[in-house]
């Protein structure tokens, strides 16, 4: 029996719809013993999580990161903190065969995001992320994606399946981003230093901008495109 068909993902999604991030990744883990993951973009979101499942659970599951070679200069610091800091099964993805921006340009073309940008992410991102999934023997990987996030996120449950039949774990879906911020300040949780200088979500840098106060916390990805989402949790 697959994961995909252990669970009534329909009475679990009714039986943890009040419950805490810590209660949903504490079932996660009693219920998924091998084939656990973390996917991470090292958002806040995404350290909230790290911190309950290494400092409160102490159950330090593989953390996939997808090295684009276009992440802000800060993000790639906090990878780095938060390896140190939390001793993280850090398990770090990238398109194969290119080392840097210049050889991703001279093998894909210069600003591949601006001439193709589904492209773009299934080269830097999508692909990378199946074979770190497959890899890894994934049965179920945990995500920071919150509801209110963005409008394409308001319905999300907390568990359901992609689109292999591995689980999908959203345990801070029902949060809002008061509510991951305020974990940060009690528990003293890193993070990036762009937030606080008007980037509440973060992507790669040719492609994020700032925030202005009333815009969508996810505005500043795609900015000027219909896009909002890079494709690996369509």
């Amino acid at each position: 029996m697959t994961v995909s068909t252990a669970f009534d993902l329909d009475r679990l999604n009714q039986q943890f719809e009040t419950a805490t991030p810590k209660e949903i990744l504490a079932w996660s883990i009693e219920n998924i013993p091998t084939g656990l993951v973390q996917t991470s973009a090292f958002n806040v979101d995404d350290l909230v999580i790290t911190h309950i499942l290494y400092t409160e659970l102490k159950h330090p599951v593989p953390v996939i990161f997808l090295d684009t070679l276009y992440h802000f200069p800060q993000t790639l610091e906090l990878v780095a903190k938060a390896k140190e800091i939390y001793n993280l099964d850090l398990q770090t993805y990238k398109t194969p065969d290119v080392e840097s921006r210049e050889a991703f340009a001279a093998k894909f073309g210069e600003a591949l995001w601006d001439k193709d940008i589904t492209e773009f992410h299934q080269i830097t991102k999508i692909e990378p992320l199946l074979r770190g999934l497959k890899e890894l023997n994934t049965t179920a990987w945990i995500t920071g994606r919150r509801r209110d996030q963005a409008v394409t996120r308001a319905n999300m449950p907390i568990f359901e399946l992609d689109n292999l039949g591995r689980l999908k774990v959203n345990p801070i879906a029902a949060w809002t981003r008061k509510d991951s911020w305020a974990y940060v300040a009690e528990h003293g949780v890193i993070y990036n230093p762009l937030h606080d200088q008007g980037y509440p979500s973060i992507g790669d840098e040719p492609i994020t901008t700032k925030v202005a106060d009333g815009e969508d916390e996810r505005a500043g990805r795609w900015r000027g495109t219909a896009k909002t989402e890079c494709g690996i949790h369509i």
